[in-house]
């Protein structure tokens, strides 16, 4: 079989592939953290947003699109960044308002513990304030375990510190500014959240890199022995 073959079944069996599996994601450094899982591990669902959750100020209608915080992180790691003003879809944040709160949801993953000492969650925080947030994770969204908070600025958590392994997956993530830290008034008032990333996560229904590699090969085998038939 030709060289010129062989590399036509490669590049069609890798377009089967992304064609089959469009949500495997493979490892990347992501504003200056390395996700295994790549693209596929930040928050993409929106369940709730109530920046005066806690009856404190509110960020303007500039800095209050939830949907900001979903996604790959827009700022550069450990950059802050100023109010938003126009149109909000144009801000790279959402701020979450002095003691407010966004419920995020991880739609094609799960976030799970790592069995050590790991960090297994990043919270990419942009605000020209060092404002605490609170976090909390639950499997369903109606239970809910607080893992701690985070300090400002892009920060990790290691949720297994607080009893879980990777036997445990969580959909859901909630995030409360504390309003005895930072700035209680502004346009940006309240924790300025950018992107939430899973650094130890499950895709949901999606195989395993090493899953896919074996896929690939059978495909590129069979594409070898058709052509070898074709030929005799």
């Amino acid at each position: 079989m030709s060289l010129h073959s062989i590399t036509r079944n490669i590049s069609v069996a890798l377009i089967l592939a992304c064609a089959l599996f469009p949500g495997v994601s493979f490892a990347a450094i992501i504003g200056g953290v390395e996700f295994p899982q790549g693209e596929i591990s930040f928050a993409d669902g929106v369940v709730s947003y109530d920046p005066a959750y806690s009856g404190g100020a509110i960020p303007s209608p500039s800095n209050s699109e939830p949907s900001n915080a979903l996604g790959l992180p827009e700022v550069p790691g450990n950059t802050s960044i100023g109010a938003c003003s126009g149109d909000p879809s144009d801000c790279p944040f959402v701020s979450l308002g002095s003691g407010g709160q966004l419920v995020l949801e991880f739609v094609d993953n799960v976030l799970t513990g790592s069995d050590s000492s790991d960090l297994d969650l990043w919270i990419f925080e942009v605000g020209p304030d060092v404002e605490d947030t609170y976090v909390d994770i639950s499997s369903n969204g109606v239970d809910w375990f607080s893992v701690g908070k985070v300090f400002g600025t892009t920060s990790g958590i290691d949720i297994d510190s607080f009893g879980f392994t990777s036997a445990d997956t969580f959909s859901y993530l909630r995030l409360m500014d504390d309003p005895l830290e930072g700035g209680t008034g502004g346009a940006s008032v309240g924790a300025d959240i950018d992107a939430v990333g899973a650094i130890t996560t499950r895709a949901v229904s999606v195989p395993e890199p090493a899953s896919i590699f074996l896929i690939l090969l059978g495909l590129i085998g069979f594409g070898v022995v058709s052509g070898r038939q074709r030929s005799m």
